[in-house]
């Protein structure tokens, strides 16, 4: 049956994965016979609360066209009028939940849909049910929301817990629809070269939920004396701490500090000079970067936090370890460096099939 569907989220100008992941779905629902369109932002948070670059010039996929870009995080009165017009032209209404900054607007979003009296449904789509870094305000601001919506899609069996405590009994259960990919697009991976590169790689937005401080310690320890690591996105904090405790120990000379958003285009340059991709993740959700570094043909280092371990087949294009112990991260890297070890892994590597993932999730959001 054909849904009218209004998603309520970022998308370009807005950069990174929840802007394509918005687009993505809107092209693919609509892609299943259903009248969907974007509802974004011209001003999505308070630059003090986002240090990042928040948008780009040029998009890294394809435009959705039915897209409008009215909300804004200072204009409390266009919530509720923003409310009301989409119930009176949708049957579900998606609001994709990054971060609780956005729940003042999406609160004043439903006060406008229940005024309308439409029947419309409204679903919070949960990419983060909290923060990684999270602050007693965050806990409130979600409980309210959660406890408001007419159902929760979450992306991961832990996820689904968390927001089920703060939805609170006698409401429906939090639905799990498993991340499908929505990767940028950059032209490709370069053709592949034999040999090592003696290099590894992260990227993304640098926090301490990364990790980013435990690779450091497993490069020095782990890692054959003339293997490099490049760290290349958004610094939350600046460079400095991570740039000391690379000269404490010893490293300095080792590690390529890139502070800025990577845009699409630099991407397949920075995977054809690394033997691998390093999520060394304290918790995560779920992550495109494991598929991202397999489009590449590049295989992958990661945690068990969240889903990554569900994209990486151990031993045959990756290896994994348990999230916050360095020690086994540092074995990761030395098992890794066996010889001959890169090759093989990258030898396994395929990219992924993104068609059967939209399929179940479109299915099972549109489900709830």
């Amino acid at each position: 049956m054909s849904r009218r569907v209004a998603l309520v989220g970022p998308a370009h100008p807005y950069k990174g994965g929840g802007a394509r992941h918005t687009t993505e779905l809107a092209h693919r629902l609509r892609g299943l016979g259903h009248d969907t369109v974007i509802e974004s932002w011209k001003a999505q948070y308070p630059a003090a609360l986002y240090p990042g670059r928040q948008t780009i010039d040029a998009p890294e996929g394809e435009p959705y066209p039915d897209t409008r870009h009215r909300l804004a995080w200072y204009r409390p009165d266009g919530w509720w009028r923003t409310g009301r017009r989409l119930a009176a032209g949708a049957d579900t209404v998606v609001l994709t939940v990054f971060s609780p900054v956005q729940v003042p607007a999406y609160l004043g979003l439903l006060a406008g849909v229940w005024s309308a009296r439409a029947g419309t449904r409204v679903v919070a789509l949960c990419h983060n049910v909290l923060p990684h870094e999270r602050r007693a305000v965050d806990v409130s601001l979600m409980r309210a929301l959660l406890r408001r919506v007419d159902g929760v899609v979450v992306h991961s069996d832990e996820q689904a817990r968390l927001a089920e405590g703060l939805r609170g009994p006698g409401r429906p259960r939090p639905v799990v629809a498993h991340m499908p990919p929505h990767l940028p697009e950059t032209g490709g991976p370069l053709p592949a070269v034999p040999g090592e590169r003696r290099r590894l790689l992260f990227l993304g937005i640098v926090r301490p939920y990364k990790g980013v401080d435990l690779l450091l310690r497993a490069l020095a320890d782990g890692a054959p004396d003339d293997v490099a690591l490049t760290v290349a996105g958004e610094f939350w904090g600046g460079t400095e701490e991570l740039a000391a405790l690379a000269g404490e120990l010893g490293i300095a000379d080792r590690v390529d500090l890139r502070d800025g958003y990577v845009p699409a285009r630099d991407l397949p340059e920075l995977f054809a000079g690394a033997d691998a991709a390093v999520l060394p993740y304290r918790t995560a959700t779920a992550s495109q970067n494991v598929w991202l570094a397999h489009e590449h043909g590049v295989p992958v280092i990661a945690t068990r936090a969240g889903t990554l371990a569900d994209h990486v087949r151990e031993g045959v294009d990756g290896l994994l370890c348990a999230p916050g112990d360095a020690d086994g991260l540092t074995r990761a890297l030395a098992a890794f460096y066996a010889p001959g070890e890169p090759e093989r892994l990258r030898a396994g590597v395929r990219p992924v099939d993104p068609a059967p993932y939209w399929k179940d999730y479109a299915d099972t959001l549109l489900g709830v």
